[in-house]
């Protein structure tokens, strides 16, 4: 059996005298979406900032394929493979939507100098290579037919799409996904489960899920782990965590996970 790809164990984060994190365990498989589920305040959020750089945590380990990343910035982790995206859209409304993955494109094909001027309308022509990059990415999440309109112009289930779009420009191993259908309704809920299978068959890309809605990650997810009150309280496949009396209490109480116990 291979190595997970992205890895944190024993994580401790502490904010002030809350222990925000206690000992947390988390992998993610090459190749595999993984759910990272829990009640508000489990410390889902947390986990997230720790795996993405943008906390640092009070002891443990983050490693990815086999090399600690503990310590390394966000900037370092993107350039090791790891994209993320956020709850929040992170748009410019004015740009197209082919524009935000030529930026995040040339961005990770360091080619800075021609950041600015692809901002403010001014970068050079894209190259051929960089124009059938973008086309098959855009074709395979069904952005294609949208990729010349003005983000601002789209629903908020499309501008979902062209984050994880613009991810997939910067030719990650894995993504961390924060909320990815927050807002959203049903069909535009399974417009993004599609798009992120497609990136998953087709190109091989790993993708980490923060979510509420449970029922989409266990439909979604291979494996998942649930937090608690900052601990791991399951980790495994759809039907275990199903299947758990720890999540039935976490998520609906003690007398009514005896309820709905098999």
């Amino acid at each position: 059996m291979s190595a997970p790809l992205l890895t944190a164990e024993e994580i401790v984060v502490r904010f002030g005298g809350v222990v925000a994190l206690d000992g947390v365990d988390f992998t993610a498989d090459a190749r595999a979406i993984t759910g990272l589920v829990g009640p508000n305040g489990a410390g889902k959020t947390t986990l997230f900032g720790i795996l993405s750089g943008l906390l640092r945590p009070r002891a443990g380990r983050v490693s990815f394929d086999g090399t600690d990343i503990t310590r390394a910035s966000p900037q370092r982790r993107s350039r090791l493979g790891i994209a993320r995206t956020f709850q929040r859209l992170e748009l410019f409304g004015e740009m197209t939507v082919r524009e935000h993955l030529v930026v995040a494109h040339r961005v990770r094909m360091r080619r800075d100098r021609s950041l600015l001027r692809d901002l403010v309308g001014l970068g050079s022509r894209p190259t051929l290579d960089e124009d059938e990059t973008i086309a098959g990415i855009l074709e395979l999440v069904g952005l294609d037919a949208v990729a010349e309109q003005p983000v601002i112009l789209l629903p908020l289930g499309t501008g979902r799409i062209v984050e994880i779009a613009r991810a997939l420009a910067t030719a990650p191993r894995i993504v961390l996904l924060d909320e990815p259908t927050s807002g959203l309704d049903v069909h535009e809920t399974e417009q993004v489960a599609s798009a992120l299978r497609a990136a998953r068959d087709d190109r091989g890309v790993a993708f980490v899920v923060v979510e509420h809605d449970v029922e989409l990650v266990l439909e979604l997810c291979e494996a998942i782990t649930v937090l608690d009150f900052g601990r791991v309280i399951a980790r495994g496949t759809p039907s275990e965590i199903r299947a758990s009396t720890d999540v039935q209490t976490a998520y609906l109480g003690t007398r009514a996970a005896e309820d709905v116990a098999p």
